[in-house]
């Protein structure tokens, strides 16, 4: 089965973080703590930016 990245149904916001750590394997609190320290080292503002574009973008689970 190949991997496909979606919003994950565990989501806290978009679902975006959550999907990223179903696609790579690790728990969705890890990924977020992950993304929330990269955002804060880079002032916030483009980490808050990307989050909103993977928002967009990233297609919805499948509804199986």
């Amino acid at each position: 089965m190949e991997k496909k990245l979606t919003k994950s149904k565990d989501k806290k916001l978009g679902g975006v973080c959550g999907g990223l750590a179903e696609y790579f394997g690790m728990d969705a609190t890890w990924m977020r703590l992950i993304w929330a320290i990269l955002s804060i080292c880079s002032v916030g503002f483009p980490g808050l930016i990307l989050y909103f574009i993977f928002w967009l973008i990233m297609p919805e689970p499948d509804a199986r």
